[in-house]
C-alpha cells in the first residue's frame, strides 16, 4: 500500500484520482483492483483488472488476479484460462506457471502439473509455494525422494513455513522412517500447522508397534 495512504479507503481514493488524471495507466487500474479485492468487491475489481490489461497487455499480474477471482467463484476453467493468459502475456512469469501447476494438480493431471511447477522454479528459484506444491505433486506421483528434496528447498528459502515440514513428514512416513516423519510433522505442528488426527494416530501406532 502506498505510504501516503492512511487506510484502504484513502488508498482507493488516491488510485481513483490517478486514473482520473491518466485513464490509460494500467498500473493504477491494477492497484485499485487489488484494493477492491481486499474489500471483497470482486465485480468492481474484475472490471478494473480487465481495463488494466487493456491498457497494459503485458501486466501478467492482472491476469493472475482475474484467475484468483475465478477461484473465489469456483470457476476453475476461468482460473486456468487467465493464468495461461498471464504466461502468454509475459515470458517466464513464474506465478502463472505455479498457479497452472496447482490447478492441474487439483484436476488430477499430475504430470502436467509437475512440468508447470518445474517451470515456475526455473524462472524463480526462491518461489517457496512452487517448491511446496511441486513436493505435493511428486508425492502424488510416488516420487518420494524428489518430494522430500523439493520441500527441503522450500524450507531453505523460508525456514518458518510449516507446510513443507508436514510434507517431508508424509514422505518419511511413506518410506517407513517413523523417527524422521515424527520429527518433521511435530515441527510443522509447532509452527501452527493443523496436523490431521489420523496422521498423528498413524505415527503413534507405528512408534509403538
Amino acid at each position: 500500500m502506498a505510504p501516503m495512504a492512511k487506510d484502504v479507503d484513502e488508498y482507493i481514493a488516491i488510485q481513483r484520482s490517478a486514473i482520473a488524471q491518466n485513464p490509460e495507466c494500467g498500473n493504477s487500474h491494477y492497484n485499485l483492483a487489488v484494493a477492491l479485492m481486499g474489500l471483497k468487491k470482486y465485480d468492481e475489481a474484475e472490471a478494473e483488472l480487465h481495463t488494466a490489461v487493456d491498457c497494459s497487455p503485458t501486466l501478467a499480474e492482472a491476469y493472475v488476479q482475474l484467475g484468483a477471482i475465478c477461484i473465489q467463484r469456483g470457476d476453475m476453467e476461468g482460473a486456468m484460462y487467465y493464468n495461461q493468459m498471464s504466461v502468454k502475456s509475459r515470458a517466464g512469469f513464474a506465478p502463472g506457471y505455479a498457479n497452472i501447476g496447482f490447478l492441474l494438480l487439483q484436476s488430477g493431471d499430475v504430470d502436467e502439473a509437475i512440468k508447470n511447477l518445474q517451470k515456475a522454479i526455473v524462472y524463480n528459484s526462491k518461489f517457496v509455494q512452487a517448491f511446496t506444491t511441486l513436493g505435493n505433486a511428486y508425492l502424488m506421483k510416488g516420487l518420494v525422494d524428489e518430494s522430500i528434496e523439493a520441500n527441503k528447498k522450500a524450507i531453505e528459502i523460508q525456514p518458518e513455513f510449516p507446510v513443507p515440514y508436514y510434507n517431508i513428514g508424509l514422505g518419511y512416513l511413506e518410506k517407513g522412517d517413523i523417527a524422521l516423519a515424527s520429527e518433521n510433522i511435530e515441527k510443522a505442528a509447532s509452527l501452527g500447522y493443523e496436523v490431521p488426527e489420523k496422521i498423528m494416530e498413524e505415527i503413534k501406532a507405528k512408534k509403538t508397534s
